[in-house]
């Protein structure tokens, strides 16, 4: 906040944002006739679409005082983007201009009275922000004079020709030491003691109370040749203080860090054991194979092993001049932003360390604090400290985990911990030669080769980028942006429509030193300049890809991501191609190729700061619960979180073990499916973890492991859910004849008996994928029993799947427990009797009310032989190869015993409040896993009646608040609402392909389950409208309620339909739907599946008719007129009976509706929408082309 004061006397309170684009309006309204003439006719959007850095001063009330968009080229084309260095370095060859440290002024606006004011706040902020920016340049026509706001800020240089016609500019200059100067640096004096204490007094009072009153003073006197105390000073008055050490426990960090990058933070010696005895491309290869494992659920890091020495410092400007501009670059080192510190491996093998037996060539810093006011010239103290220990080439800190990050600390690199550190602190690294500015970014060619080749040549994936290095010079390839406008939501980043198809890039790699990693968004920055791009693309693919221009894993990880903004994939409609003919979407839009993960940055985003968040954030359990959770987090485009670890028995999902068979074994939830991963790519930003939790130390904070190795945490998030477990039987010998009510009830108990080898209990992903293995490699198909126990959905999806692979249904034998209540897993008569039907015409022997009493006839079970049942009649026995298991699910064993272990509360599940707390604060928990606490009364209620995928958004959104400064603050709930439980609105989803190849979806509102029958029964139950037959396979029903909003749909059909289309149902208006409700009333409609294909439904599918639906409702709600009230006020004067219209209320109100602008604004809003979003839409007709 600053304050400004006008020439008479007023007083204005301002602070300076970023630019958004809601500011045009306001920002047009300020320019004047001069303004047009020192920086030409602008369009707004259009230049702030392509600015580097935008700037908005606002006063206490956010009204727009003014507002500055700056670039890295100059205006009025008085030179080439490319080369404007060299025309401005003729001009005057005193001042040293560089890319990096210069903007050029495009524009400035400013409320008159307070222009000069507001012109010098947003100089202050720029040159705050861009730490590396030294001058800033005006260019304005010669014969213009600058007016008297900018005459008191820029000096001018001389005058340029343009290059576009015969006119002279002027150009102009202002710089940084006028408004936020370079700090000057110098040896502490005990005299300082009294400048610098209220500094850190102001952040902490823990070294006064444990040194003493003078601490600092003393610390000062103590200097000698290894130990130092410097200040910055601002006019005589230290703001500063930096405490630096030659002393470093070496060993400690090698250690605990990885400092192969840095050569071990030691100088070269002869004696160093830099490698294994192993060959090297034998171990590299190894390597290669262990990172690649569980195809790709592992996080793959890329090692930079190239050291750093003092012989390579020379060298390092020269290596850094490579520039990809097509290909861009990809930045392949270990040293990443992410922390690493509990990816743990099963069975990880011993890896190689390398022994240094150099001199250390690192000091510390030991203490550094600054005032707040000048923190962003940290970097100043570098150059001193470096020249006070001329022998040494890196600086190294230690910092608490959880330190936000400040500015020094973002221009040093983050050294990765090894797996078996449990240091608290995180260590990052600065090298000598990161100070350097002089940095020249080209072009490349096929002369650098070389370079590039001993720049990558310890990366695996050295041989690609050199390939495609020699592909760029020979062709370029564009990116497909057609595809990722309409697949992507890059538009939540840009205006599409102001970026030409030549300025979008693809990114292919980015082979970067370390040291020079706080250059990467510089390095970025350039290559949008010096290649006319305003947008860069970066694919990650989910697996290796063969082609032209693409080599195997040619798309990696890379650290760089971090400066690149993950998208969001867009919702697709699933289309009738054939039904639609030539109004069709183009091929471009309606393809389906590779699916990949997008990452993206622009103009704007160069010089955008993202908000660290190092805290160790540990989710357990790879559930829809907190998959979501995990990409809630990931999206967040303008934070960056160094510490995501996902801990799962398998690593993340989404493998597509099973891809090639049609039937899955398990229904889905339809929360995320293989595509879903693949677009996602939580492996680039989330540590992956494959074990298991046995247990929680809440005291040292961390998770013990079955490998008993532990993962630290800050903050833990529980998602495990419920599983199947291994049926316990009865022991009961039905030798005796004994019924279900003469057994014990067994329901309760944990088998703790070996597994039989062919008992499946399916869970995941890769149960399936064993059962599937084991059904192959033993002929099952065609010989022996398979038992299916169980009366879950799930029971039915995998007989279908057995009858799809060809086993007999004769053999097949579904056996079904006593139900736990008198709902089924289906709970529709029409399609539970359709697959019984088909059932029976597949030869699927059922026994209902079956309860599991022996394997083997009480012998030892491995392997099962036969599985014996009591009933409520007469028992059975049945020969077995093979044995599903489906019982109920509940929390795994292993699971329980470590939430009971920590104490924490556990009633039938784990007890948690509204905000997902269980009762210690720093672990929170989510999903099937948990149940709310007694003291809110609603048992019935837990997170399994919502949909996980909400659930999960809900978990982060409830998290962000913790990390986000940009978030408002959660108001405490009143007193009587405290005792509420949340009710989510998205809809529960359940769906898979039944016997009788049905496919099956039922989609509905949350709600406590209850007998289909029973909930018709209720007077306020609704419409139900039913077309087709169950058990011909063309069974579609719909629930409206009683305010005729859809609010159940179930489909049961033997051709597979688009079940994405389907779910956008849910939640609408049946008015919505083409006046469904009367159509069917009419008898017009006979079939819903046909009806929901029909061209005019499809924008109801469209991902962004949400967005047209709450604009439309806007415009009703908003008062468009002075002497009329809103319809929405209408409609509730209607209802409060503050008006008697003669006519009906409906009539009345769309009378009113269409003689009134409301309808003029609704059908433009409308034709708008189609037309922006018509290459999704072309089905549909708007004004001007028929």
């Amino acid at each position: 906040m600053s304050v400004l004061t006008s020439p008479r006397g007023k007083v204005e309170v301002v602070h300076c944002r970023r630019t958004e684009s809601q500011d045009v309006y306001c920002i047009k309204s300020l320019i004047r006739k001069f303004t047009c003439k020192l920086f030409g006719k602008l369009n707004i959007i259009y230049l702030l679409e392509k600015a580097n850095l935008a700037v908005t001063l606002c006063n206490d009330k956010e009204e727009i005082m003014a507002q500055a968009t700056f670039l890295d080229y100059p205006n009025w084309n008085v030179a080439k983007q490319d080369d404007w260095v060299s025309v401005f370095r003729e001009l005057d060859s005193d001042i040293p201009c560089t890319p990096l440290n210069t903007l050029f002024m495009h524009l400035f606006v400013a409320v008159d009275e307070y222009s000069v004011g507001c012109c010098k706040e947003i100089l202050r902020t720029v040159y705050k922000a861009v730490p590396e920016l030294h001058f800033i340049f005006l260019i304005v026509p010669s014969y213009m004079s600058l007016g008297s706001t900018l005459i008191t800020l820029f000096d001018q240089v001389g005058n340029i020709p343009c290059l576009t016609y015969e006119e002279d500019f002027a150009v102009h200059i202002c710089h940084r030491h006028s408004h936020y100067p370079q700090l000057h640096v110098r040896k502490a004096r005990v005299e300082d003691h009294d400048d610098l204490m209220p500094i850190f007094m102001r952040y902490d009072t823990i070294l006064k109370e444990t040194y003493g009153e003078y601490f600092l003073a003393e610390l000062i006197e103590a200097q000698d040749e290894e130990n130092h105390a410097v200040v910055c000073e601002v006019e005589g008055t230290a703001v500063g203080f930096m405490s630096v050490c030659s002393r470093v426990n070496m060993q400690l960090l090698h250690e605990c860090f990885d400092l192969g990058p840095f050569h071990g933070l030691c100088f070269p010696h002869p004696d160093d054991i830099l490698e294994s005895s192993q060959d090297l491309s034998v171990r590299r290869s190894q390597d290669a194979e262990l990172r690649s494992s569980s195809q790709g659920s592992q996080k793959i890091v890329e090692e930079l092993q190239e050291p750093v020495s003092p012989d390579t410092v020379e060298n390092i400007q020269d290596i850094e001049k490579l520039s990809d501009i097509s290909t861009g670059y990809a930045q392949y080192h270990h040293v990443s932003s992410r922390s690493l510190a509990s990816l743990i491996l099963p069975e990880e093998p011993v890896h190689f360390r390398p022994i240094y037996r150099g001199a250390s060539a690192a000091f510390c810093i030991q203490l550094f604090c600054i005032d707040e006011k000048y923190e962003a010239r940290s970097l100043d103290f570098m150059n001193f400290v470096f020249s006070l220990f001329s022998d040494k080439n890196f600086c190294v800190i230690s910092l608490p985990r959880l330190t936000p990050e400040f500015f020094l600390i973002q221009n040093f690199v983050k050294v990765v911990p090894f797996n078996t550190c449990t240091l608290e602190q995180d260590l990052y690294v600065f090298h000598r030669a990161g100070l350097l500015k002089s940095i020249n970014i080209r072009f490349a060619t096929l002369l650098d080769t070389p370079g590039v080749e001993n720049l990558v040549s310890t990366l695996m994936l050295n041989k690609s980028i050199l390939e495609d290095l020699d592909h760029y010079n020979k062709a370029r390839k564009d990116p497909d942006i057609e595809y990722i406008r309409s697949h992507y939501n890059i538009e939540d980043f840009i205006y599409f429509g102001h970026h030409q198809r030549e300025e979008h890039g693809h990114m292919h790699h980015f082979a970067l030193n370390p040291i020079f990693r706080h250059y990467t968004k510089f390095f970025l920055k350039e290559i949008l300049r010096l290649g006319f791009k305003s947008c860069l693309y970066y694919h990650v693919y989910p697996k290796s890809r063969e082609g032209k221009f693409q080599n195997p894993y040619a798309h990696s990880l890379t650290s760089a991501l971090h400066y690149l903004v993950p998208v969001r994939p867009r919702r697709q409609i699933v289309y009738p191609l054939e039904k639609l003919g030539i109004n069709a979407p183009s091929k471009a839009v309606s393809k389906d190729p590779v699916s990949y993960a997008l990452n993206h940055t622009n103009r704007k985003l160069t010089l955008e700061p993202k908000i660290t968040v190092n805290a160790k954030i540990i989710v357990v359990g790879a559930s829809s619960v907190g998959i979501s959770f995990l990409e809630t987090l990931v999206f967040c485009s303008h934070m960056k979180f160094n510490n995501l670890t996902l801990i799962s028995t398998h690593g993340l999902p989404g493998k597509k073990l099973l891809d090639t068979e049609q039937r899955k074994f398990l229904a889905s939830d339809h929360c995320f499916n293989d595509k879903d991963y693949a677009l996602m790519s939580l492996c680039s930003w989330v540590n992956v973890v494959v074990g298991r939790m046995t247990g929680i130390d809440r005291a040292a904070k961390h998770v013990v492991l079955s490998t008993d190795e532990i993962v630290l945490y800050d903050h833990l998030i529980l998602c495990t859910g419920q599983q199947y477990q291994v049926p316990c039987p009865t022991e009961a010998d039905i030798s005796q004849h004994l019924t279900n009510r003469e057994v014990p009830n067994s329901s309760q108990r944990r088998y703790t008996g070996k597994v039989p080898c062919n008992h499946f209990t399916l869970n995941e992903e890769e149960d399936c994928f064993k059962a599937l293995t084991w059904i192959r490699n033993n002929s099952i198909t065609t010989e022996g029993n398979i038992i299916v126990y169980g009366n879950t959905i799930d029971t039915y999806t995998t007989v279908e799947t057995l009858l799809n692979l060809g086993v007999s249904g004769s053999r097949i034998h579904l056996v079904q427990p006593p139900p736990a209540s008198t709902i089924t897993c289906i709970n529709n008569y029409s399609v539970e009797s359709a697959v019984a039907d088909a059932l029976g015409a597949a030869g699927v022997t059922m026994y209902r009310d079956a309860i599991l009493a022996q394997w083997n006839d009480g012998l030892h079970p491995d392997p099962i032989y036969s599985a014996s049942f009591t009933t409520p009649t007469k028992p059975f026995r049945l020969q077995c190869s093979m044995f599903f298991s489906f019982c109920e699910k509940n929390v795994d064993y292993e699971t329980f015993k470590a939430l009971n272990d920590a104490c924490l509360v556990y009633d039938s599940r784990l007890v948690i409040d509204t905000n997902f707390h269980t009762n210690d604060v720093a672990i929170r928990a989510a999903g099937s896993l948990t149940k709310f606490s007694n003291r809110y009364y609603s048992n019935e209620w837990t997170h399994s009646n919502f949909s996980s995928k909400e659930i999960g958004f809900q978990l982060a959104a409830a998290m962000l608040h913790l990390f986000d400064p940009t978030l408002e603050p959660v108001p405490e709930p009143p007193a009587n609402l405290d005792r509420l439980i949340p009710m989510y609105k998205g809809a529960k989803i359940q769906g898979g392909i039944l016997p009788g190849s049905y496919h099956y979806l039922h989609i509905a509102k949350p709600a406590i389950p209850t007998p289909l029958e029973v909930q018709m029964a209720q007077p306020n139950y609704g419409l139900e409208l039913v077309t087709g037959s169950a058990k011909n396979g063309t069974y579609f029903r719909i629930h409206i309620n009683k305010y005729k909003m859809v609010e159940t749909i179930t489909c049961l059909s033997r051709e597979p339909f688009p079940t994405s289309n389907y779910i956008r149902l849910f939640g609408q208006h049946e008015q919505l739907l083409n006046n469904l409700c009367a159509r069917y009333d009419e008898n017009l409609i006979t079939d819903l599946y046909s009806y929901f294909t029909e061209p005019w439904c499809l924008a109801l599918f469209h991902d962004r008719f949400i967005d047209l639906r709450k604009e439309l409702r806007q415009i009703l709600a908003s008062k468009e007129e002075e002497d009329l009230p809103s319809i929405e006020q209408l409609a509730h004067q209607i209802e409060d009976e503050e008006i008697n219209p003669t006519e009906k209320p409906r009539q009345y109100l769309k009378r009113v509706f269409e003689e009134s602008i409301y309808k003029t604004l609704v059908e433009r809003s409308t034709l708008d929408y189609l037309h922006y979003n018509r290459y999704h839409l072309p089905m549909y007709a708007w004004p001007g082309i028929i």
